[in-house]
């Protein structure tokens, strides 16, 4: 596996001199400045480039842009709404111009209104790390008390609705509004954000669209941006939704192993393919995380590698994000099994038989809780991960 590193340019608290001595080789990153359904031009995407592979004071960085995480798929998109065959066209025109500057791998989501979500960034560990945390419990209060949708309680257990009520009744003005940020506000890699009104307006466009009618404007997408890519020689890969369960009402798609197996099915070529996200599916005990690799890893092409620990066997539930060998997740068993699968493309002579990983998420330990970073994006915490899943890999190559 290549080690990378999520990188959010150079605003970014973790610098590249950082990424580099946590021994990762190349970067992962994004034009977040660009709105989603606009094209990323040649010139926007050479100074990235540059961004990446130079200092501040221009020497090299010995770093390589490997993987764009993400090119947006934008809402138009996924609503089917007028302007929908105008982004797709300028998506396509993005990839040209990515290929054109030498990335292969591209990754994306089709999560509806919201993106990535948790109900705490900061949650106290036992051992004072400060780790994201997912609580059914809390979110419910949210979407049913704060947010206030309409048939909201519907959706949730009764012993989920009477706890929302419970922890509602005790939270002041600051605490709703802290948690409205939390859920949400851009959180990292996410391009749009919402307040209350905003919202709303936007769960309404989504009224009549459910999981079936989501997944049709999914292959409208595919089938349309899949062809350009394989022309390309472009490999692009389709992240799980996190938390791998529908909210607010809102269909989710790409959450089981039955997702994926529908994704590459549905447009079969070698440049369809999955970005395994073993927290985003390891959320749900469901899912065999290893038997996943064994069955589809012939479609990986880009590995998010962290652990969540489930609170509750429910689906929704509760989970926080522990230790990257810790977890509910049997890291040593993914990695096995992704060794595996890498041997098997190497004996195959792939030219893809090295996959680009990186150490997703991570806690905020010692000096992290001193230095801004983006929520879920540590220096330390990372760098801990990333040496743990290094020194796994290498222990079973030896082996």
């Amino acid at each position: 596996m290549k080690e990378t590193w999520r990188w959010y340019g150079p605003g970014d608290g973790v610098s590249l001199r950082d990424i580099r001595q946590a021994g990762a080789a190349g970067v992962v990153t994004s034009l977040y400045h660009i709105t989603p359904g606009e094209v990323w031009t040649p010139e926007a995407i050479a100074d990235r480039l540059k961004d990446v592979e130079t200092h501040p004071d221009g020497s090299p960085s010995g770093l390589t842009w490997d993987v764009v995480e993400s090119l947006p798929v934008s809402e138009a998109i996924k609503t089917a709404a007028s302007e929908r065959d105008t982004h797709i066209t300028n998506w396509c025109e993005s990839l040209e111009n990515l290929a054109a500057a030498g990335i292969e791998v591209i990754c994306y989501n089709f999560m509806p209104a919201v993106d990535w979500t948790r109900t705490d960034l900061a949650h106290a560990r036992p051992n004072g790390a400060l780790a994201l945390r997912f609580d059914i419990d809390v979110f419910a209060a949210f979407d049913i008390h704060i947010l206030a949708r309409d048939g909201a309680a519907a959706d949730y257990s009764d012993d989920v609705t009477e706890a929302a009520q419970r922890i509602v009744a005790t939270m002041t003005d600051t605490d709703k509004r802290s948690l409205s940020a939390t859920v949400l506000a851009s959180l990292p890699g996410a391009m749009e954000s919402w307040d209350l009104d905003t919202f709303h307006a936007q769960l309404a466009l989504y009224r009549d669209i459910d999981a079936d009618r989501l997944r049709d404007h999914f292959r409208y997408f595919f089938e349309r941006v899949v062809p350009v890519a394989e022309r390309l020689g472009l490999r692009i890969c389709a992240h799980p939704d996190d938390p791998p369960w529908p909210l607010f009402g809102l269909p989710r798609i790409m959450s089981t192993e039955a997702d994926y197996r529908w994704l590459v099915n549905a447009v079969p070529s070698p440049a369809n393919g999955i970005t395994f996200c073993t927290g985003s599916l390891g959320a749900r005990g469901d899912n065999d995380l290893p038997g996943m690799i064994r069955r589809l890893g012939r479609h990986f092409h880009f590995l998010h590698l962290r652990n969540v620990r489930r609170e509750t066997d429910t689906v929704p539930g509760t989970f926080f994000e522990d230790d990257h060998l810790d977890g509910s997740t049997d890291m040593i068993a993914v990695i096995r099994a992704l060794l595996e699968e890498e041997a098997r493309r190497r004996a195959e002579g792939r030219p893809d038989a090295e996959l680009p990983m990186r150490p997703d998420h991570g806690q905020q330990l010692l000096d992290d809780q001193r230095r801004v970073s983006a929520p879920g994006y540590p220096a330390i915490g990372r760098l801990r991960g990333l040496a743990e899943l290094r020194g796994a890999a290498r222990a079973l190559a030896a082996t």
